[in-house]
């Protein structure tokens, strides 16, 4: 898989329906504006790992069926262990079909019974495709209340968390998953547990200046 270091140059979020697609651009960054990072960022639907009230925010797009994704599950996980100051959002950005759409919609519902990171790495360790009937397997090899679970599915955040998920990645150019963000910069594709840590180390210095 191609890896590709970006710099975001995103315009603000309060003008998506009459401002044109702003890109990722690969020389210089430009500050991200406000609205956008904040939406990006701060996103209520959004789940967070790590420390809530870290110094830097990474953000990760991703889809359960995207097979460079399930091998970034260990660097991350040893990522946010590692450093007790990074905040992690995961943003489900389900653009494998109609699997994936249902698995985001349910690893999101987890959100209500406290079992997120433990559905997200189970769905990662299906094999093969992670399809409807593996997805509500994985629920129950976790002991998720699956009719709880199938509810929550349906509630409003879940399903304004997905359509952000779109817009923020069209809105940025994002060119697929998993795509990495921090600061101003956006990393797509596999990267190392180092690549991950320069990537917030930048976003440090770049946010400290």
């Amino acid at each position: 898989m191609q890896r590709r270091h970006l710099v975001l140059a995103g315009a603000s979020l309060l003008a998506l329906p009459v401002l044109p697609r702003t890109g990722l651009a690969q020389e210089r960054a430009n500050p991200m504006p406000e609205a956008l990072r904040q939406s990006l960022e701060r996103d209520p639907t959004a789940p967070v790992l790590g420390n809530p009230q870290g110094d830097i925010t990474l953000s990760e797009f991703f889809d359960y069926n995207c097979p460079f994704c399930r091998k970034m599950v260990e660097p991350m996980h040893r990522l946010i262990t590692s450093d007790p100051k990074l905040r992690v959002v995961f943003r489900e950005w389900p653009v494998f079909g109609e699997d994936s759409d249902f698995a985001a919609r349910a690893s999101l519902a987890s959100l209500q019974q406290g079992r997120y990171w433990q559905f997200h790495t189970a769905l990662f360790r299906t094999r093969g495709r992670v399809t409807e009937a593996a997805t509500m397997r994985a629920a129950r090899d976790i002991g998720l209340d699956t009719a709880r679970l199938e509810r929550d599915m349906a509630a409003e955040p879940v399903e304004r968390h997905i359509a952000m998920s779109h817009m923020l990645a069209e809105h940025m150019g994002l060119i697929g998953t998993p795509t990495f963000v921090a600061g101003d910069e956006g990393a797509f594709g596999e990267y190392s547990l180092d690549d991950l840590r320069g990537l917030v180390q930048r976003a440090r210095e770049t946010m400290a200046t």
